[in-house]
Parts: C-alpha cells; sequence; structure tokens
C-alpha cells in the first residue's frame, strides 16, 4: 500500500514517515515548499517520496491525489496554537478548508482511500479540574471553547460526512525527548500562561505515530473496528499530569533543576479560565491500536541520557535562567491571584475565541 502523510515536516509527521517507512510501507510525504522543509527531506528515509504542494489550492490537491493515488491518507497539516489565535484567517484554510480539499479529491479517486484524520482534545473545550471529576471518552460531548478546538470539531464533522473510510484521532499533549529542538520564545511564553494545576494527559510523540500507522493500515480485528472510529490517544496512566509537572520535569531531567519560574494556579470559581486539556481513557484506543511504549518514567529518563555531560553545565546555568524566565514571564506584574491564560493569549496574539463568537 502507499500512504500520503500531509504535514510531514511537522513533530508528528516526521515520526509517523520513519515509521512508515521502517515497517516497508510506500510513503509519500507531502508539506510546503520553504527552505526549512527541502532541508528536512534531505534526511527523509531511503525510499520516501516527497511531494509539495499547497492544500488550500483545491487544484493542487486534485493534482496531488491523483498522481499519488494512496490507500490511505494521514492528514496532519494544521496551524496549531498559538500561531492559530495570530493568523485566523490562514488557519481557517488550512484547518478547515485544506481538510475538505482533500476529501473531496479522495472521493474522486477509482479507489478511494483510508482517511485518518488528526483532531485534538482541543474539541472538548475548556475543563475546570476543580469542577470536574470525570476522564474524557470518546463520546463526551465537544464543547469548544476557542479557535483551534472549534476549527478540529468542522474538520471532524467534514470527514464523517465524506464517501471514505475514515478514522479520527483525538491528541492530547505530545511530547518528545528531544525538547531542545521545540524551544521558542512562542513556546516558552505560551507554557508559562497556562495554569499550572490545569490536567493534561501527555503522549510521546513515538506513540502518536504508532497510532497512526495503525489506524492507516490495520484492519478491522477481534479487537475492535478501527474505520469509522475515534480514538483518544495519549500515554498511559502515567501521562495523567498536571500542567506545572511537565516543563520543570523535563528541565530537571536535562539538569536545569530549579531553572524554570513557578506559574500561577487556575480559578477554581471559572469554568472558563482553563486550557482545554484533561486526562482522558485510552483503554479502547490503547486495545485496538496497541500504540503505547513509553511512559512519562520512560522519557524523563531517556531526556536525561541525551542530555548526558550538558547536564552539570545546565544545572550551573540553572539560576540564570530562572531569572531571565522571571522577566519575561506572561504574569511579570500581574496582580491577580489566578492565571488568566486566555486574556494573557489575547493580549500577545490576538482574540482565541472560536469564529461568529
Amino acid at each position: 500500500m502507499t500512504v500520503l502523510v500531509t504535514g510531514a515536516f511537522g513533530l508528528v509527521g516526521s515520526e509517523t514517515v520513519r515509521q512508515l517507512a521502517a515497517s516497508g510501507t510506500a510513503v509519500v510525504a507531502s508539506d510546503l515548499d520553504i527552505p526549512d522543509n527541502q532541508k528536512k527531506a534531505a534526511k527523509l528515509p531511503v525510499g520516501v517520496t516527497v511531494r509539495y504542494a499547497d492544500l488550500t489550492d483545491a487544484a493542487a490537491v486534485d493534482a496531488l491525489l491523483s498522481q499519488v493515488a494512496p490507500s490511505a491518507v494521514i492528514h496532519l497539516a494544521a496551524i496549531i496554537p498559538p500561531l492559530c489565535f495570530a493568523r485566523r484567517g490562514l488557519a481557517r484554510k488550512v484547518n478547515v478548508d485544506a481538510t475538505a480539499n482533500l476529501l473531496r479529491a479522495a472521493e474522486k479517486l477509482p479507489a478511494p482511500p483510508r482517511f485518518v484524520q488528526a483532531s485534538s482534545i482541543a474539541v472538548y473545550g475548556a475543563r475546570n479540574p476543580h469542577r470536574i471529576s470525570d476522564v474524557l471518552t470518546a463520546d463526551t460531548p465537544v464543547h469548544p471553547t476557542e479557535l483551534y478546538g472549534a476549527h478540529k470539531v468542522e474538520a471532524e464533522a467534514l470527514v464523517r460526512a465524506a464517501a471514505l473510510d475514515w478514522v479520527i484521532l483525538r491528541l492530547g499533549g505530545v511530547l518528545t525527548v528531544d525538547m531542545m529542538g521545540l524551544m521558542n520564545a512562542d513556546n516558552i511564553y505560551f507554557e508559562g500562561l497556562l495554569p499550572i494545576d490545569n490536567r493534561i494527559n501527555t503522549v510521546d510523540v513515538r506513540d502518536v505515530a504508532r497510532a497512526f500507522v495503525a489506524a492507516a493500515t490495520r484492519p478491522d480485528s477481534d479487537k475492535g473496528a478501527v474505520v469509522g472510529q475515534t480514538f483518544l490517544i495519549g500515554g498511559d496512566e502515567s501521562h495523567r499530569l498536571r500542567q506545572g509537572d511537565i516543563a520543570p520535569g523535563m528541565a530537571g531531567a536535562m539538569g536545569l533543576v530549579g531553572g524554570l519560574p513557578i506559574g500561577l494556579k487556575g480559578d477554581p470559581n471559572s469554568d472558563s479560565a482553563w486550557m482545554s486539556t484533561d486526562w482522558m481513557d485510552t483503554a479502547h484506543s490503547q486495545e485496538v491500536l496497541d500504540f503505547q511504549r513509553y511512559s512519562w518514567p520512560d522519557m524523563l529518563m531517556e531526556t536525561a541520557d541525551k542530555a548526558g555531560p550538558l547536564r552539570p553545565v545546565l544545572r550551573l546555568a540553572a539560576p540564570l535562567s530562572r531569572r531571565i524566565l522571571e522577566f519575561r514571564s506572561p504574569y511579570r506584574h500581574f496582580a491577580e491571584p489566578y492565571a488568566d491564560p486566555w486574556g494573557r493569549v489575547a493580549a500577545k496574539w490576538g482574540d482565541p475565541s472560536p469564529d461568529n463568537t
């Protein structure tokens, strides 16, 4: 079979392409034709084909699908937070309109492919952990409270309405043991504005890729149907964390112990001042897709191993790191006792609310 992967040079896309190629599957990696992606293309596994395409261009998508004639499409291309809040128009074109373009092109093929859609638990909206005790399931009603989650709800509806075999994967907080490669000013600022007691279900990017490979290639079995199903993709129970556990845990594993400032807790009396994350019930997803391999402690130990001789150096740099990040904190000079994530997002990137609200 041939699998087309969109957004192939992103965090999840790169690992998904690698795993597909390692399994002997013919892979076509598609993304925008920009210098950074050209550099990444040069490092792809042998045998992977690259097809550059702008998915917001319907004609380009038709050409891509007709040329590749894939057995399955793994659709990962998206504009995610916080950039989607600053580029609302472009985010809609990529997150919703491009999905529609791909679905229409896939439906036209003589042998329509299985369509695997990357979604997000942002579809469930803000979740106040002081008032909610349950965990998310595929049957939990969707109620997006910000732009990205609303886009994913729209995209999911388009997928379900298409005349294709489909699978939807709702992703939790995707992490990598190579976090240094993702460090930039926007990501650090965004991490710093999140309520530290927000519940979040993280997952190793390698396990996410394994789930996408299974969703694209695995037939229905006695373990459960794959086609026509919505799966929650998170790590095992060790990945049921609080937001404030993640960055300090990873930084500490690298040696940067105490190198990050402590953020603010969320307002227990507000149902809106929380991020769209929570813990998940992944038992059914794991039974059918068999993707969980890396626990949270596993990731911390591997992060420490990768840091190796840099750990003592980073430990020495921790006090300076903390002072710099405190100076750049989204809550510097903030007088309120609780985090205001959406107010801080709006001030830096623009209105995060869903369209037409």
